[in-house]
C-alpha cells in the first residue's frame, strides 16, 4: 500500500533515484534559469532571436536598475507589502478567533457554520468577478489599496479558519476545562493557553497566505484600474510598452517579485514544517 523506502529498493533502485532526481530537479528549474538568463541579456538579444541561448553579453546591472528607473516599480512593491500585510494580520487574527469559537463552544449551529466556511473555499473566484467589482466601485474602494486588502482579507479567512479550527480543536480540551475550573478568563484563555500551542500553526498560515496574496494578479487587475493602487504583480506590465516588450526588464521585475515571499518562507522555515506536520504523530 506504500512505497518503500529508498534504502531498501536496492542497488538499481537507488542508482535509478540518485539520477532520476538531479534530472528533475534541473527540468523543474529550466523555466526559472530561462528568466533569469532573460533578466541579464540584452534587448538587442531579444531583438535578434537570441531568447534561449547564452546571452551576448551581461546587463544584470543595467537591467534591474532600469526597473526602478523606467517604471513606477518601487511604488508597486510598497503598494504589494501595503496589501499583503494588513491582508495577512486581518486574515489570520479573525481565523484564530472564529477557529477557536468553532472548536471549543458548543452551540447548535458550531457545525452548519463550519460547514459554511468550508462551502466557500470551493466557490470559483472567477465568478465573483462582477459582483465584487459592482460592490467595490459603489462603496467607493475601487482603485484603492483598503479595497484590495479588504478584499483578500474576506476572501481568504474562510480557508484559515477551516485551517486554525482543526488545529485547535486537536488541543486537549482538558486544558481548556482546567482553566476555566480555576477561574481564568476566557480571554485569557485563548490569549495564554490555546495561542502559545498553535503559534507554529499560524505561522504556517501566515506564510501561506502572505504567498497568496503577494502573488495574486487576478484580483490586482480587477479591482484597480491606474497605475497609484497597483501591487507588483500587476504593475510588472508597465515596462512593456505599447510598441516595444521589454522582455528582459520584464523578467527582472518578475524575479524581484519573487523575492519577498521567498525569503518570508526561509525566514518561517521552522515555524512552517513545525507547523504542516503538527499533530501528525502523538
Amino acid at each position: 500500500m506504500f512505497p518503500r523506502p529508498v534504502s531498501a529498493a536496492g542497488t538499481f533502485g537507488g542508482l535509478s533515484y540518485r539520477i532520476a532526481v538531479p534530472i528533475a530537479l534541473v527540468i523543474w528549474l529550466l523555466p526559472l534559469i530561462a528568466i533569469f538568463l532573460t533578466s541579464i541579456r540584452s534587448a538587442v538579444d531579444i531583438n535578434s532571436g537570441n531568447v534561449f541561448g547564452w546571452p551576448s553579453e551581461f546587463r544584470m546591472l543595467e537591467n534591474y536598475t532600469a526597473v526602478f528607473t523606467q517604471s513606477r516599480a518601487a511604488l508597486y512593491l510598497k503598494n504589494s507589502f501595503l496589501i499583503t500585510i494588513p491582508s495577512v494580520v486581518i486574515s489570520v487574527t479573525l481565523a484564530c478567533l472564529a477557529g477557536y469559537a468553532l472548536a471549543i463552544y458548543r452551540f447548535r449551529v458550531a457545525l452548519p457554520l463550519f460547514f459554511l466556511f468550508v462551502a466557500g473555499n470551493f466557490v470559483p473566484f472567477q465568478i465573483l468577478m462582477v459582483p465584487v467589482r459592482d460592490m467595490s466601485v459603489q462603496s467607493g474602494l475601487y482603485d484603492t489599496i483598503a479595497g484590495q486588502f479588504l478584499f483578500h482579507a474576506a476572501f481568504q479567512t474562510g480557508f484559515c479558519t477551516l485551517f486554525m479550527r482543526n488545529f485547535i480543536r486537536a488541543l486537549p480540551f482538558d486544558l481548556i476545562e482546567s482553566a476555566r475550573i480555576e477561574g481564568v478568563a476566557e480571554w485569557r484563555i485563548f490569549w495564554y493557553v490555546v495561542l502559545p500551542l498553535v503559534r507554529p500553526a499560524i505561522a504556517a498560515l501566515a506564510v501561506l497566505i502572505f504567498t497568496f496574496v503577494w502573488n495574486d494578479f487576478f484580483w490586482a487587475n480587477v479591482l484597480t484600474q491606474g497605475e497609484s493602487a497597483k501591487p507588483i504583480t500587476a504593475g510588472v506590465r508597465a515596462l512593456n510598452g505599447q510598441f516595444v516588450n521589454n522582455w528582459h526588464l520584464v523578467s527582472a521585475a518578475s524575479l524581484l517579485a519573487a523575492v519577498p515571499p521567498v525569503l518570508m518562507f526561509f525566514l518561517m522555515q521552522r515555524h512552517f514544517i513545525a507547523g504542516l506536520t503538527l499533530g501528525a504523530v502523538k
